[in-house]
């Protein structure tokens, strides 16, 4: 559905010099640096599929999905979108795409919703059948009804993204590009979005990119992510297998059936005891979970016993650590002869 390959992406940033004087400025002064936004980024994401895509503010991301939108041409490289090259074909690209843009609505604000969906009904030409069935399986899903002839302008920020994100489906598009979807939501709003992207990717097989800070978001909702940060991918894959890759200790939390003196474990280090509750940090490396628990039955009686994945945004945290650090020692002098 989406084939990435070195897509590049630079901007030219003007700067003015101050004049002879120090206090004046040549306005006519045409200097500027070259910053790369995007830099020769590959990949690809197949119909129907959900993909997180992160990095940190400035990484590339918007920049990325603009040109997947069509709203920017790269400076190199090449992007296909179901087949329609997106800024040399945008109007046939954007009958199949569906944007969503947390801060900002493609509704009119002083239109009351029901409005706004017949204008997008008129200019994406969808049939009467289609945009009735369609309307009545999204005021179902995302409870649209109650909202439904108010102005957007008097909606709630919950009951505008719900509305944006049926308005981005109205005409069955193939590929949805969601940027900040559930931000500034509360656990109620994020859920029912939550369900409902879940639900129209399962059903209607719409392939899914996702940008958000919302780790929770990439959790409940994809499988694969990719990641980029100063303007590179950084990593491309599943998410459990970023877990494999980065996180070699485990939390295993234990509640005892009662408060014994000694509860050391070999192998595993106690990290918090607070009465019969104690936390071992482990690495599946030295011992796998299941010896660890087997362990402590043979010694202990215990009430409950859970172990504790590392968090995500410690885990993308980690990625941008480490590339940091290598991107140093590959420009760190190398001490020796002189």
């Amino acid at each position: 559905m989406i084939e990435v390959n070195d897509l590049s992406k630079d901007f030219k940033v003007y700067h003015h010099r101050k004049g002879f004087f120090g206090s004046f400025v040549n306005l006519f002064s045409r200097k500027h640096r070259i910053v790369q936004a995007v830099d020769k980024v590959s990949f690809t994401v197949a119909r129907g599929e959900m993909v997180g895509y992160l990095g940190p503010n400035g990484a590339g991301k918007s920049t990325t999905i603009k040109m997947l939108t069509g709203i920017l041409v790269p400076s190199s490289g090449s992007v296909t979108v179901n087949g329609y090259i997106p800024h040399r074909q945008r109007k046939e690209n954007a009958k199949h795409i569906g944007v969503v843009f947390g801060q900002r609505s493609h509704l009119w604000f002083d239109l009351p919703v029901q409005e706004s969906f017949e204008l997008l009904q008129r200019i994406y030409r969808i049939p009467e059948a289609a945009y009735r069935q369609n309307v009545e399986a999204f005021e179902e899903l995302l409870n649209l009804g109650d909202f439904f002839r108010t102005p957007v302008r008097q909606l709630s920020l919950g009951q505008r993204m719900r509305a944006d994100i049926a308005a981005a489906l109205l005409h069955n598009p193939d590929v949805l590009f969601l940027d900040e979807p559930t931000i500034g939501l509360d656990v109620v709003a994020k859920a029912r979005i939550r369900q409902f992207i879940q639900r129209i990717n399962t059903e209607r097989q719409v392939t899914v990119v996702l940008t958000t800070h919302d780790l929770d978001d990439v959790e409940k909702l994809c499988k694969r992510v990719i990641l980029i940060d100063n303007a590179r991918l950084r990593f491309d894959g599943e998410l459990t297998a970023l877990r494999r890759l980065l996180s070699t200790e485990r939390l295993l939390s234990v509640d005892y059936a009662e408060d014994y003196p000694d509860v050391s474990i070999p192998s595993a280090h106690i990290v918090y005891q607070e009465g019969a509750r104690v936390q071992y940090r482990f690495s599946p490396e030295e011992i796998s979970a299941a010896d660890l628990i087997g362990t402590i039955l043979r010694k202990f009686r215990i009430v409950d016993v859970s172990i504790q994945e590392p968090d995500i945004e410690d885990l993308i945290k980690t990625v941008y650590e480490d590339n940091l650090m290598l991107e140093r020692k590959l420009t760190e002098p190398v001490s020796g002869d002189m």
